[in-house]
């Protein structure tokens, strides 16, 4: 069988980007966004399966943020992981040679900082009992630190790429820009399943910077949509996206580059507010996801 993939993700300015541009923004399945040099194998999807498709996805509840508050964030921070710790935030960052980690008080002062070797690419964190976790993109190394010093004690190694990560009780997940999550034993790091996250059917690619929450007993990933200002709700059992939150309304006033896109997003325990951000923002946003029908 002839496959069709989508290239791997290449450098540009120090950041992950793919050439397809419309395909991660848009989160439509590989065959979707690729070339049609190749004819040997036909990857066209019947047109009254776009049509059913279109239906079921112009079904998904749109969300829109409302923006409740506004806080100084650090605009120095390529941004790749977000989360709140007690009446702190945990960030991790990404760009060789620049790539942290460090907590930092919600009136804008940061401590516990530790760089990373100068061949890691940083992404995601989490914490996880008295651990934190921290991705690194495409090194295959994942950093387990003390939760409160954020003191090295341990390198893992795990296959493919390390997007975004989050953490439940029980599990992590972490993102690997594909359209899977991976659930992860917080412990020792072990890969103890994966689930497929599909939007309207198709496979909801691009999965980026994560925050996991739990309603009604029910576990959900929201997660931000690389090259997009989408944010997708993830049922954690099915990987259905029940939800698209549409943050385009957001203002992005880092400054002008490509890849200072939003990125960053943390729930708020205890409430239905999140924190949202993005890689040099110098803003953090705290909102509240809305319904974007009249």
């Amino acid at each position: 069988m002839n496959s069709t993939k989508l290239p791997a993700p290449r450098t540009f300015l120090g950041s992950k980007i793919f050439p397809a541009l419309l395909c991660a923004a848009t989160g439509l399945g590989i065959s979707a966004c690729s070339s049609p040099t190749n004819t040997t194998h036909s990857t066209q999807v019947p047109s009254s399966t776009h049509e059913v498709s279109s239906a079921a996805d112009s079904a998904i509840p749109r969300l829109k943020v409302h923006i409740e508050n506004t806080l100084p964030f650090d605009a120095t921070a390529f941004t790749q992981g977000l989360e709140v710790d007690g009446d702190r935030l945990l960030v991790s960052t990404g760009w060789k040679g620049e790539s942290r980690i460090f907590h930092r008080s919600l009136d804008g002062v940061n401590t516990d900082e530790h760089n990373l070797d100068p061949e890691f690419f940083g992404e995601g964190s989490t914490r996880f009992n008295d651990v934190v976790w921290q991705l690194t993109w495409q090194s295959g190394v994942a950093f387990k630190r003390d939760a409160e010093t954020l003191v090295e004690l341990q390198r893992v190694t795990y296959p493919g790429e390390g997007w975004g990560l989050c953490s439940f009780n029980d599990t992590l997940v972490m993102s690997d820009g594909t359209n899977e999550l991976r659930f992860l034993n917080g412990d020792t790091f072990e890969e103890t399943s994966r689930i497929a996250v599909t939007r309207a059917g198709l496979p909801a690619t691009s999965l980026n910077e994560l925050a996991c929450t739990t309603d009604n007993g029910v576990n959900y990933v929201w997660a931000n949509v690389f090259l997009s200002t989408d944010i997708y709700k993830i049922n954690a059992t099915t990987g259905v996206v029940e939800a698209i939150v549409d943050a385009s309304d957001v203002p992005n006033n880092a400054t002008d580059d490509p890849n200072h896109v939003l990125n960053g997003i943390a729930a708020i325990p205890g409430t239905d507010k999140f924190y949202i951000t993005g890689k040099r923002w110098p803003d953090l946003y705290e909102v509240r996801f809305v319904n974007a029908q009249p």
